[in-house]
């Protein structure tokens, strides 16, 4: 920084052709700019500027120096300027990491529009489902759906979430039922993988918390995976309604225990603690709190 400093005093002392006139653009003292200039004439070991009672010019040394600390401190202030401007307009690479059936059902047909809004915005989406760190792993914002732990992560929440018990009209014809999650013991279930407790699917009753141990002849990593397994009668499984809101409209599968399902899980948008937000990130997060809402589209009747 003292170089720097040395280099931006220099080039100020060119151009205005006078100590003087450099400090009163720099809003600094005549002793302050010829310090400046003594220092970097000592740690160059050259003489940089020819000093006359009448007149003070750079030296055949100090011209060439001149020519390249302008282009340095000129990059300096551009770069300075782009950073500057990336937290007040958006722009610039977003690096995004999204659950693949919400991802894909539901993010990415978004994007069109985001872009459409923000057209300096390149989106780099990464569609997955195991939860990622986004600081080693260089992402500026990822979309998660969990009831979520205190984390050094800011978190919004971008839309309820709701869960659905579905199966078939001819499964449920052929296996019974349940009247209550217990019963569930007696179905083939289709599990989720990265469920935390992998076979133990989450209920709320009226008196708390239910947690019932399921079993079954499949497991799948992602959703849709199960849901086609399920719309073939393979068993039941437990779901996102952002994944079979449609199927539940058309009659393709059936939602039971309904009165059971959690209550107090969200979708969030996270990103890294950080006093200067961007405002790529920000206007992200925005948008899709606003596409979303309250009261999510695939949960309309």
């Amino acid at each position: 920084m003292d170089t720097l400093s040395g280099f931006t005093v220099f080039t100020k002392v060119v151009e205005t052709g006078g100590f003087s006139a450099a400090a009163r653009e720099l809003n600094m003292s005549k002793s302050a700019v010829s310090k400046h200039i003594a220092k970097l004439e000592d740690r160059l070991g050259v003489l940089l500027l020819n000093r006359t009672t009448r007149k003070l010019s750079p030296t055949e040394i100090g011209t060439t120096f001149y020519e390249r600390a302008r282009r340095i401190v000129q990059d300096v202030e551009e770069t300075e300027q782009a950073v500057s401007t990336m937290h007040t307009e958006p722009r610039g690479t977003l690096r995004l990491n999204v659950p693949m059936s919400f991802g894909y059902r539901h993010v990415a047909p978004a994007m069109a529009d985001f872009i459409a809004r923000y057209p300096d915005i390149s989106i780099d989406m990464d569609l997955n489902d195991r939860v990622v760190d986004l600081l080693d792993e260089g992402y500026d914002v990822a979309v998660r759906i969990a009831r979520l732990p205190d984390s050094t992560l800011i978190a919004r929440k971008l839309a309820p979430f709701r869960l659905a018990l579905c199966a078939t009209t001819e499964y449920w014809k052929e296996h019974g039922v349940p009247t209550r999650p217990e019963d569930l013991q007696d179905h083939n279930c289709l599990m989720y993988s990265y469920l935390l407790n992998k076979n133990e699917w989450p209920f709320q009753g009226p008196d708390g918390h239910i947690s019932v141990r399921v079993s079954g002849n499949l497991r799948a990593n992602n959703g849709d995976a199960l849901r086609a397994a399920a719309l073939g009668g393979a068993g039941v499984f437990l779901t996102p309604t952002f994944i079979v809101s449609e199927d539940l409209r058309t009659g393709r599968l059936k939602a039971e225990l309904t009165e059971y399902m959690e209550t107090d899980l969200a979708i969030y948008a996270v990103y890294p603690h950080n006093r200067y937000l961007s405002a790529k990130v920000r206007a992200f997060v925005d948008f899709l709190a606003e596409r979303f809402g309250r009261k999510p589209y695939w949960d309309e009747p």
